[in-house]
């Protein structure tokens, strides 16, 4: 069973910068893939960002050039830097992680608004 404390999220002005972090409990997190995904009201939930255990990206063609993934395995935690923030990128932003199982956070709320 995999857990996770997400963190970071708020409200920030177009142009804006947010650093999310979901730290990830399970003795295993370094053989997981983990990914950020958004839900805005109303749409389903995309893909943002994704990284390997073995630290490849991939990233939603929206964000490329303005989003960072990147992965700590000493301290099990996963970060979004997210830059050049745009109202559409306004959403629950979510930590999921894909090994044994797959695994969700509860979500965290980002709004781009001025």
């Amino acid at each position: 069973q995999v857990q996770f404390v997400e963190s970071g999220g708020g409200l920030v002005q177009p142009g804006g910068s947010l650093r999310l972090s979901c730290a990830a409990s399970g003795s295993i997190f370094s053989r997981y893939a983990m990914g950020w995904f958004r839900q805005a009201p109303g749409k389903q939930r995309d893909m943002v960002a994704t990284i390997t255990s073995g630290g490849s990206t991939n990233y939603a063609d929206s964000v490329k050039g303005r989003f960072t993934i990147s992965r700590d395995n000493a301290k099990k935690t996963v970060y979004l830097e997210m830059n050049s923030l745009k109202p559409e990128d306004t959403a629950v932003y979510y930590c999921h992680a894909l090994g044994s199982g797959v695994y969700w956070g509860q979500g965290t709320q980002v709004t781009v608004s001025s």
